[in-house]
């Protein structure tokens, strides 16, 4: 018991470590969440349609998709850490790009290299979590990560769209990158060389350790229910705000206060998961929060014109259903890698999220239509249908991943696997 106990507790630095990547991936996701809160600004602002403002959203997941794939077969070729800071920084700097920018052309190109370097940050998170947390650890560990698309709404959000309402939307992007380049300092300071996985690689070349990784069936299953997972998630976010404005009459002073009410019962709810996710089976974890998920997006979808605390409360349940499935099914995907392959297992993972994310948005910019700046979204229902039948290909899927994943702990030895994942 007692050391079942050491083995689930963090140690000091693990503490220090979630706090650096929760740090990381907030201002990431924020810079990525923002552009959905600023839509309705930006398509009346640089007089952008549907189609080309669901283009602009997707150009960030394209790049960042592209972008994963060229470093996935150097991944673990690298220290970790120099890994992060590497793309941390261009990140930075394709967000001042998007700060500075006075056209739609200047943003697409500056959402395209942002893309390029934040894409990849993701999977970096993801393989220092591995590499340092034991499988029984990482439901919490992703659930304080994952927090930070919490803190993004409770925070970030609002203050972005009132940086926007009283500087322009420029503001909130120079925002993100002044944060940025406060927490790239911090890693600098506080996060130490990540090199164990160097010890074991085999693959003596980048396109071999690439192939290798892409061609390993089980890691596939993973794939795949990533691509999945994010199609489901990524088609409606796009276009919440404008929906939320124009369909539901929720007005710009109310829209901070409704993404800023969801963050916070993510805030309150995503550690519980996390919690539930390493007690309960995370697959079941899973499928409940699909489930629920499912429910409310029919439901909010087909909403009309809607009292504004209706509107509050059913995007509280919507956003706690899409946020606290993503806990269980992460941490079940971070247990399909190897020590070896983790870099690359994780890039290629981002760089399928980013895609099958790009694609989501695109395909929602086709199928939404508005015929002027200020009347409703139409066919925003029908989204809501396509989710549906994505979410049961996923929940199958990540069944899928959860024997695979429990079949290889009954393979091995739990002590010794621990503690070659803690070391």
């Amino acid at each position: 018991m007692q050391q079942q106990k050491q083995l689930t507790s963090f140690t000091g630095y693990q503490k220090i470590v979630i706090l650096i990547l929760a740090l990381t991936q907030f201002t990431v996701i924020l810079d990525f969440m923002v552009m959905s809160p600023l839509g309705d600004i930006l398509m009346k602002s640089l007089d952008m349609k549907p189609a080309h403002f669901g283009f602009a959203v997707s150009a960030y997941a394209f790049s960042a998709g592209f972008s994963g794939l060229m470093t996935a077969g150097f991944a673990d070729k690298f220290d970790r850490k120099r890994l992060l800071l590497f793309f941390y920084a261009g990140f930075i700097a394709g967000t001042i790009m998007c700060g500075v920018a006075n056209s739609y052309p200047a943003l697409l190109a500056a959402r395209i290299i942002t893309g390029l370097f934040g894409g990849v940050i993701g999977s970096i998170t993801m393989a220092i979590v591995t590499d340092l947390f034991a499988l029984e650890q990482r439901g919490r560990v992703m659930g304080f990560v994952q927090m930070a698309l919490g803190a993004s709404q409770v925070l970030g959000i609002p203050v972005g769209l009132y940086l926007a309402n009283a500087w322009g939307w420029h503001a909130p992007f120079l925002w993100v990158a002044g944060m940025a380049i406060v927490v790239a300092l911090i890693i600098v300071v506080r996060l130490k060389p990540l090199t164990a996985h160097l010890a074991v690689q085999h693959d003596k070349t980048a396109m071999t350790h690439l192939w290798h990784t892409i061609t390993n069936k089980k890691y596939r299953i993973g794939f795949t229910g990533t691509a999945l997972l994010s199609i489901g998630g990524f088609m409606i976010m796009p276009f919440s705000s404008a929906f939320a404005i124009n369909n539901l009459h929720v007005t710009q002073e109310q829209l901070p206060i409704l993404f800023m009410v969801a963050g916070l019962s993510s805030l309150v709810v995503m550690p519980i998961i996390g919690k539930l996710s390493d007690k309960v089976d995370k697959f079941r974890v899973f499928a409940i929060a699909s489930l629920w998920m499912v429910i409310m997006v029919l439901v909010y979808t087909n909403l009309g014109v809607t009292p504004f605390w209706l509107v509050l409360a059913l995007n509280i349940l919507m956003m706690v259903g899409i946020l606290c499935r993503m806990i269980p099914a992460m941490a079940l995907i971070t247990g399909i890698p190897e020590m070896r392959d983790r870099g690359a297992f994780m890039s290629i993972n981002s760089s399928l999220q980013q895609i099958a994310g790009g694609v989501a948005a695109a395909f929602a910019g086709m199928v939404v239509v508005q015929k002027t700046k200020f009347s409703p979204l139409e066919h925003f229902n029908i989204l809501g249908y396509v989710i549906v039948g994505i979410t049961a290909l996923v929940i199958m899927q990540v069944y899928r991943v959860s024997v695979v994943v429990k079949a290889k702990m009954n393979a091995s030895q739990p002590p010794k696997v621990v503690e070659e994942s803690i070391a």
